[in-house]
């Protein structure tokens, strides 16, 4: 973990060279050319949850703190100072996850941090759920939004999802059977979350109980 200003840290395994991006290809070009570019550029960033956005997100950063430009991260699902989103304008890479979660305060603080990097080389990338129309913001904020470069992540398919968790497993040196992944997305969930969260509580488990992970044990474990 990379720790950044804030109580946010960088998660180190997510980078764009392993995000899955077959689908999301233009996506990954388009943030290729503003390493190079000097302008400001505003993207929009659209997807379901675990379609990757945070990892996108988080991805960008490292690449732009490893080209030693100044990032920062800020996830509004967690608490920010008062006034802090419209500070970020003298950083060379802001990125804003979850924005479907501002609060009106903070709605303001993004639209004046918007205004603020017109004519500078800031580049910004938010991130939500859904597209800008969709969202539930002030007016004004929502207008700029829309004028965006704006990308909808495609979501992956449950072997894509399956090939992810194998590899963020063998990151961990976990060898669970293949079959167990299929299992917990066909009976448990198909939300790439909550099978990670799955997952970890069964390897607690299989080192509590001195069990290996198996269909059996992940079906009694999470009461499937």
């Amino acid at each position: 973990m990379k720790q950044l200003g804030l109580p946010i840290s960088l998660n180190s395994k997510l980078l764009l060279s392993n995000f899955f991006g077959d689908k999301n290809q233009s996506l990954l070009s388009f943030i290729e050319t503003l390493f190079t570019g000097k302008d400001s550029s505003i993207v929009f960033i659209s997807g379901a949850n675990s379609s990757g956005k945070t990892h996108v997100l988080q991805g960008c950063a490292f690449k732009a703190l490893d080209q030693g430009l100044t990032a920062m991260y800020v996830d509004v699902k967690q608490e920010l100072p008062n006034r802090f989103l419209n500070t970020l304008s003298d950083y060379d890479w802001v990125f804003v996850d979850n924005i479907d979660q501002l609060d009106v305060t903070q709605q303001q603080e993004l639209f004046d941090l918007y205004n603020q990097i017109k004519g500078t080389s800031t580049k910004l990338i938010v991130s939500a759920l859904v597209m800008p129309g969709e969202l539930e913001l002030l007016k004004d904020l929502k207008t700029r939004l829309s004028l965006a470069v704006i990308f909808s992540l495609e979501q992956l398919t449950d072997i894509e999802k399956i090939e992810l968790i194998k590899l963020k497993m063998k990151d961990k040196n976990l060898d669970i059977d293949e079959k167990v992944y299929a299992y917990l997305f066909k009976y448990f969930s198909r939300d790439l979350t909550m099978v990670l969260s799955a997952i970890d509580r069964l390897d607690q488990e299989s080192l509590r109980q001195k069990n290996i992970i198996s269909i059996p044990f992940s079906k009694k474990i999470l009461d499937i």
